[in-house]
C-alpha cells in the first residue's frame, strides 16, 4: 500500500479496536467471530463489485457521502458494529480502490484473531495455520488449485470444506476459507504463512521458519530459540519443517532474512568456486 492507504488502514484499525477491546471470554470471542464473518462478507462483496468499491473510494465524493452509501447498501446485511467499521473505511482516502478491499480483509482477519485471543485459542490457531501450510506445500496440485485466482470461489470453498471441516478451530476455518478464496491471492502457501506470522505477532513474538534434515530435539530447539532471541532482541517461536534435501545444518528464515547454514548450500557454494 502507498502512504495514503496505510494511513487510511491505521484509522480504520483504530475504529475496529474500539469495538474489539474487552475481557476475554468465549461469549466475547463468539461475538468477535461474527464481526469477522461480516467484515469478510463485505470484503468479498467489494472484491466482486468493481463499481461499488470505486464508488466507496472515490476521492471526488465527500467522505460522509461515501459512508452514507455504505450505510444504505449494507445496513440490512450486517450488524451495527460491522457497519460502523465499514463506514469508517469508506470515509478514508485510499490510493486505489483495491486497497479498500484489502484493508477490509485485513480488518476481518484482525477481528478473527481477536476472537481467537478472547477464546484462549490463539496458540492453537497459529499451530493449525502452520500445519495446514505444510500440507499445501507438500501437495503441488493442491497449492496450484488454491492459488488459482481464476478458479470459481464455490469450488474452492467446497475443496476447503473437505480439507478443514471438523479438523480445525472455527477461527482457523474462517481465516483459511476467506483468505484463500480472495481473488488477489495467487500463492496459497505464502498466504497461509502470512496468516501464521500475523497470528504469531498477535502473541507478541516473531516466528523463525526452520528447515532441518532431521527432527530437532527439545534441547536443540531451546538453544536455537535462545540464540535467535539474542540476535533479534525479541521473543521467538519456531516453525520446523523436515527436508532431507538440506543434508545437514539448518535453513532459518525470520521475516525477509534468510540464514542458510545447510550442508547442501555449502556444497553448492563450493561447487561454484571450483567452477569459477
Amino acid at each position: 500500500m502507498h502512504a495514503a492507504s496505510r494511513a487510511a488502514l491505521d484509522a480504520s484499525r483504530a475504529q475496529l479496536e474500539q469495538h474489539t477491546a474487552g475481557a476475554r471470554s468465549r461469549t466475547r470471542g463468539d461475538s468477535l467471530l461474527s464481526l469477522a464473518d461480516e467484515l469478510f462478507a463485505v470484503a468479498h462483496l467489494l472484491d466482486g463489485q468493481v463499481t461499488l468499491r470505486r464508488a466507496l473510494s472515490d476521492p471526488s465524493v465527500r467522505p460522509d457521502d461515501r459512508a452514507g452509501l455504505a450505510r444504505r447498501l449494507l445496513s440490512a446485511q450486517v450488524g451495527a458494529t460491522a457497519l460502523d467499521v465499514v463506514e469508517t473505511v469508506a470515509r478514508q482516502r485510499w490510493s486505489r480502490p483495491l486497497d479498500l478491499v484489502e484493508a477490509t480483509e485485513t480488518l476481518a482477519t484482525e477481528a478473527a484473531l481477536d476472537a481467537a485471543d478472547a477464546r484462549g485459542e490463539l496458540d492453537g490457531v497459529e499451530d493449525e495455520l502452520f500445519r495446514f501450510g505444510r500440507i499445501v506445500a507438500a501437495d503441488p496440485q493442491l497449492a496450484r488449485i488454491l492459488g488459482d485466482r481464476s478458479a470459481p470461489r464455490p469450488g474452492k470453498l467446497e475443496l476447503l470444506d473437505r480439507l478443514l471441516a471438523g479438523k480445525v478451530s472455527p477461527v482457523t476455518d474462517r481465516l483459511l476459507r476467506n483468505s484463500l478464496t480472495s481473488s488477489h491471492v495467487f500463492n496459497a502457501e505464502n498466504e497461509i504463512e502470512r496468516l501464521s506470522t500475523v497470528a504469531a505477532h498477535r502473541r507478541g513474538r516473531s516466528v523463525a521458519s526452520v528447515i532441518s534434515a532431521v527432527p530437532l530435539t527439545e534441547p536443540q530447539q531451546r538453544r536455537l530459540v535462545t540464540a535467535l532471541e539474542r540476535i533479534y532482541g525479541r521473543t521467538m517461536g519456531l516453525q520446523i519443517q523436515i527436508d532431507p534435501a538440506v543434508l545437514g545444518g539448518l535453513v532459518i528464515r525470520v521475516d525477509d532474512e534468510v540464514i542458510d547454514g545447510s550442508i547442501a548450500h555449502r556444497l553448492e557454494a563450493a561447487g561454484r568456486r571450483l567452477a569459477g
